[in-house]
């Protein structure tokens, strides 16, 4: 008993027992701070709701009407939908736009990775490299568009380039062309877009510990296995994340294509985006413009949606 009592004041003297401070006053209510919180974010949160959810819903409901945008409309229910599924145009247009933003991410996003693999090696120039094939993310796409319309042109540097080095059978109007012109707005588009994808998987390789890839080439892996089996693994979340954005941005491409080719030759590089601008604001069709924005809205949540329920699944079950 006697060890039991020294032990204890021991432990009372090397550790002593804090004492409750006396409260001042009330304590505040965490509710009623959270509350005063909330009125900083009230003006951006009913800007959003008003700019984004009102309009949109708005948007949809004249969807199902037959209204020209000035004066009164009628409730036509889904006669605009059907309008558009019995119209060969629209088809061939939601056809390019899946073409479009298919064909922008798979090569946009491949592009990316390999610069971004090899840029983050050990460069003295990378640096100066990432800056240049960032750029023309920054850059205007109806300026960039602009400039690559000038080079696809019948007299323009494509085509001079072609017939200098005595290919000038292969010279076309590219963008007059019907079977070339769509392929012209892709370049554009994957051109522009490389570099968001790069610096996406840029930062997905900065968190790949180097510890596991010097494992695995101490084990014998090539360099092809080390980046199927171990680094690809590890930039799951920045391949989701952009595929998705890829994805989203592709369906809704506008601006390359009415600097390009406006949407000719015959609609051949006509989209869903392109269809709305010219049924709603040029033929002054607006119901039957915000029926094809409602398909197209719904087109991209689907994607968007599968894609992000394909990348958890592919986490969860590794």
């Amino acid at each position: 008993m006697t060890a039991t009592m020294h032990q204890s004041e021991t432990e009372l003297v090397i550790v002593p027992k804090r004492r409750k401070k006396p409260s001042r006053g009330r304590s505040r209510r965490p509710g009623v701070l959270k509350f005063g919180y909330w009125w900083w974010a009230l003006p951006g949160v009913v800007f959003v709701i008003a700019i984004h959810y009102v309009a949109t819903a708005a948007g949809g409901v004249f969807a199902f009407t037959n209204w020209s945008g000035i004066g009164s409309f009628d409730w036509i229910g889904l006669d605009n939908f059907r309008k558009i599924f019995a119209d060969p145009t629209k088809i061939a247009a939601l056809r390019n736009t899946l073409f479009l933003a298919f064909g922008s991410v798979i090569l946009s996003n491949v592009a990316g990775l390999v610069l971004a693999v090899g840029l983050n090696r050990i460069l003295k120039t990378r640096y100066i490299l990432r800056t240049l094939f960032f750029m023309p993310v920054v850059l205007s796409p109806l300026a960039t568009s602009y400039i690559w319309k000038f080079i696809f042109q019948f007299d323009g540097p494509l085509n001079v380039i072609l017939n200098a080095v005595g290919l000038g059978s292969l010279a076309r109007p590219w963008l007059a062309d019907p079977t070339w012109a769509i392929w012209t707005v892709l370049i554009v588009v994957v051109w522009q877009s490389t570099g968001f994808a790069m610096v996406i998987y840029m930062a997905g390789l900065a968190s790949v510990p180097v510890e596991i890839e010097e494992a695995a080439a101490i084990d014998g892996s090539n360099l092809w296995q080390r980046f199927w089996h171990v680094t690809l693994p590890s930039i799951r979340p920045a391949i989701a994340i952009a595929t998705t954005l890829g994805l989203v941005q592709g369906l809704r491409i506008f601006d390359q294509i009415m600097a390009l080719t406006g949407g000719g030759p015959a609609n051949a590089t006509a989209t869903l985006a392109t269809e709305v601008y010219k049924q709603a604001f040029s033929l002054g069709n607006f119901g039957y413009g915000a029926a094809l924005a409602l398909i197209l809205t719904i087109i991209i949540l689907i994607f968007a949606v599968l894609q992000q329920r394909v990348a958890q699944g592919r986490t969860t079950g590794d």
